[in-house]
């Protein structure tokens, strides 16, 4: 079976396992990180980090998918550290997750230019390591496809034609960002079934959905526990109808959780819990409370097997 880059070294495909697709260790803005250090904690930070992953191990997650991209403060030292003590096996990505904005560096270069970043990641190694990386990310969300966002995607997929890694594009189905996201993708000749439409189960439009699926890209339904943007019972109720249509084989379950997230002030976040717009966000989410549930709902074992097991061999494989 073919190899998968992780932050531990090449993994054999059929030894991730159960994997949650799309869960961060850490996320944060990195420029506020690096120069005003002394607003965070390292150690707690750490700390966190290594418990949201030792829960996943104990949950019977193997393996995650870790995306945070540049501008979202990827550290893959951080993870490398993080996962071996845990025991946790982690893919992590190249790309940049931005909404629009973009550095004056990247701003003055060509996607090819920034395709050539990508493709060293994928090569060489991120961040003057060996790690390299298994996936590509890119975003768009409430701006739109700006033009920044679509050189980012384009980027991507440039990158992807050369290296055969997958690409994973977060999006904001109450912009209608993901139809226009495929488009670009599939305009520079990336195989749809290379393409994964992030944050999908935001929404319970069974026709925007099944307008992306039928194109023959994976989506995520892997925001369970956000509950402002759709709550964990319409998720359910989403998920069961789109296994009743028979699109297993396309969809990716997971809750996009991060171990800290530094964007808003505790007392927000408190306020946030206490309203329900956030409810049991965590790592081991899907594994202790909506696999169940989806389980009581008919979702058979094979299903799950193809959700959790072999749709990420079959994404991240060329």
């Amino acid at each position: 079976m073919a190899s998968i880059e992780s932050v531990t070294g090449p993994l054999d495909a059929d030894d991730l396992g159960r994997t949650l697709i799309h869960e961060h260790l850490r996320a944060r803005d990195e420029s506020n990180a690096l120069q005003f250090p002394h607003l965070y904690d390292d150690d707690s930070l750490r700390a966190a980090a290594v418990e949201a992953a030792e829960a996943a191990v104990a949950a019977g997650v193997k393996t995650i998918g870790e995306p945070t991209a540049m501008l979202l403060g990827r550290d893959v030292r951080f993870i490398e550290s993080v996962a071996t003590e845990a025991g946790l096996q982690a893919i992590v990505c190249t790309g940049i997750y931005t909404y629009d904005h973009l550095p004056l560096f990247w701003q003055s270069r060509s996607p090819d230019a920034m395709a050539e970043a990508f493709i060293h990641d994928i090569e060489q190694g991120i961040q003057g390591t060996d790690i390299k990386a298994a996936f590509l990310k890119c975003a768009a969300d409430e701006p739109g496809i700006t033009a920044n966002v679509e050189k980012i995607h384009r980027a991507c997929a440039r990158a992807s034609l050369r290296t055969g890694r997958p690409i994973m594009a977060h999006s904001r189905p109450a912009s209608n960002t993901g139809p226009r996201q495929v488009e670009i993708l599939l305009e520079e000749g990336v195989a749809p079934e290379r393409i994964q439409i992030a944050h999908t189960g935001d929404t319970d439009d069974l026709g925007y959905i099944e307008g992306l699926l039928d194109k023959g890209v994976f989506i995520g339904l892997d925001r369970y526990g956000i509950e402002m943007y759709l709550p964990t019972g319409r998720r359910n109720a989403t998920t069961l109808a789109l296994l009743e249509r028979g699109y297993a084989e396309q969809m990716f379950i997971a809750a996009d959780s991060c171990a800290t997230l530094d964007w808003f002030p505790d007392e927000t976040v408190e306020i946030l819990v206490r309203e329900g717009a956030v409810k049991d966000w965590t790592i081991t989410l899907v594994p202790d409370q909506v696999l169940p549930a989806l389980r009581e709902g008919g979702m058979t074992s094979e299903q799950e097997k193809t959700m959790m097991e072999e749709n990420p061999k079959r994404w991240l494989v060329a």
